[in-house]
């Protein structure tokens, strides 16, 4: 296999509740599965290809449960990639030059039975991990905002997810978000889970800090 790493900060959006009960083994909570990530690529190569500073997105949906399968995704690729780098992470994304279940993108794919053609757009991405709060816009195909959880008086929570053997991540912040998307694949998600994390993958899987 190609020698890849990927490294940077993924923000993510889905139709369940606070928590969502996928990363728990329980079923999703409305009972199927939709949403969305974005990940924007501080450190990357694939091969000699250097992929540092690009962006690119992963819009899914299920009928039930992931592991269920029979799903749809598509892949947004950064307009600013070249044509080398958009194979390349489509690769990738495509759980291709990857170990068996390694990464949470190999899992994605393998429970997908449609996978829709690639689009390549103008990606904008705005994080801030510790405050956990997003903004993403891309042109004609999605739009999404994240915030903290708050009480009913306003107050901000902070609330962690840790994975240690996790096939995404190992610590992720909780939040909440709002997308909508327009392309192949329709999202109209007010108020669910949002995720803020560092993601780290290798071919092998999970890579530790």
């Amino acid at each position: 296999m190609i020698d890849w790493y990927i490294e940077g900060i993924e923000f993510s959006n889905c139709n369940c509740a606070y928590g969502c009960p996928c990363q728990f083994e329980a079923l999703p909570t409305q009972g199927h599965c939709r949403g969305f990530e974005v990940l924007r690529i501080d450190r990357g190569h694939f091969g000699p290809l250097v992929l540092d500073k690009l962006a690119v997105a992963l819009i899914y949906a299920w009928p039930g449960p992931i592991f269920e399968g029979n799903g749809e995704l598509q892949v947004v690729l950064d307009a600013r990639a070249s044509p080398e780098q958009q194979v390349a992470l489509l690769k990738v994304l495509m759980g291709e030059e990857t170990a068996d279940g390694a990464t949470h993108w190999w899992v994605y794919r393998a429970m997908s039975s449609r996978v829709h053609e690639p689009v390549v757009a103008a990606i904008t991405f705005e994080v801030d991990l510790e405050a956990r709060t997003a903004r993403v816009d891309i042109p004609g195909v999605l739009q999404s905002v994240g915030r903290p959880i708050r009480g009913a008086t306003g107050t901000e929570y902070r609330v962690r997810i840790e994975i240690p053997d996790g096939i995404e991540f190992k610590q992720a912040e909780m939040g909440s978000a709002s997308t909508t998307s327009t392309g192949a694949i329709t999202l109209d998600l007010q108020d669910t889970y949002g995720q803020f994390n560092v993601l780290r993958h290798s071919r092998r899987g999970v890579v530790p800090s």
